[in-house]
């Protein structure tokens, strides 16, 4: 399957005087499953309200699926499944009208599909939105992306709010969609599940994407996570990065040479040491910088 299913090039959106996203370019291949990381306030939402037409860029340029960003969002919305941050129905209405709702302004009939969708997810059709909780609402919003058959499904942060086996449920729905070609766009602050379940990802920091690769090559560093016993100071080891201590085991990230580093604890006080690969969670931290703003 050859071609992007997102491109962006340089997409501006600014509140007044408040940043959305920043000259922000990106590109997704078609049938990738993709993360897109980054904290609360970074720009994400932004970026994905942008890239299907529902807030207008001050400046830049975007595709989704072949079409233009501006000029055919009913086109690309027609081939698109969404999930928003935050689902607002109308009150007053059971799960399955509001389904039935979903389907009708697509023109379609996807009661087959709703109704598997909600049994897998263990959603109740009968309930009315107002007895919902935020988990039955969030699943409420997944089977409305999912019934249609999108060729491209955005969600974002999809998983707040469901419990652990129906978000292993939840992973399971899209990995079986991705297999057939559909490609997954999903926007998390929850590393775990990008490490776990995208192919690539991308990394925004502040309005613009500062690192975008296969998961596989963004979690390789030449930083090392090393934890130790013994009596150390932070002054001691000057120049890292990550520095921990807690109940007198102190962990930290190293990037230069470990003979370096072995020299320097040879004339410490140390009683156990291990070095071993971060997690992406540590080398992500490691793009943003300490002390960085994630608001």
């Amino acid at each position: 399957m050859a071609g992007y299913a997102i491109e962006a090039e340089a997409l501006t959106k600014y509140y007044g005087k408040t940043r959305g996203i920043d000259k922000l370019s990106l590109t997704v291949e078609k049938g990738a499953f993709f993360g897109f990381i980054g904290p609360n306030g970074a720009g994400k939402s932004t970026t994905i309200r942008t890239l299907l037409g529902l807030i207008s860029p001050d400046s830049g340029r975007g595709r989704v699926l072949d079409k233009d960003i501006t000029k055919e969002k009913r086109k690309i919305l027609e081939r698109v499944g969404y999930l928003p941050s935050d689902n607002a129905f109308y009150m007053g209405m059971r799960v399955g009208d509001i389904l039935k709702l979903s389907a009708g302004l697509r023109k379609k009939d996807c009661s087959v599909r709703a109704s598997e969708l909600c049994r897998r997810l263990q959603l109740d059709l009968s309930k009315k939105v107002e007895d919902l909780s935020f988990g039955n609402r969030k699943k409420v919003g997944i089977a409305c992306a999912l019934q249609h058959s999108p060729e491209l499904l955005i969600l974002d942060e999809p998983t707040g709010g469901l419990d652990p086996l129906i978000q292993h449920e939840f992973f399971d729905i899209l990995q079986e969609e991705n297999e057939k070609g559909v490609t997954v766009f999903l926007s998390s602050h929850v590393l775990s599940e990008i490490q776990r379940h995208c192919t690539q990802a991308a990394v925004i920091r502040e309005g613009r994407v500062i690192a975008c690769d296969s998961v596989e090559r963004l979690a390789r560093s030449n930083a090392r996570r090393v934890t130790l016993r013994g009596n150390v100071r932070r002054e001691d080891l000057p120049d890292l990065k990550g520095w921990k201590e807690e109940e007198g085991i102190i962990s930290f990230l190293y990037s230069g040479e470990i003979r370096e580093l072995i020299r320097k604890l040879a004339d410490l006080e140390i009683q156990d040491l291990t070095i071993a690969e971060p997690d992406l969670e540590e080398i992500i931290l490691h793009y943003y910088g300490e002390g960085s703003e994630e608001a």
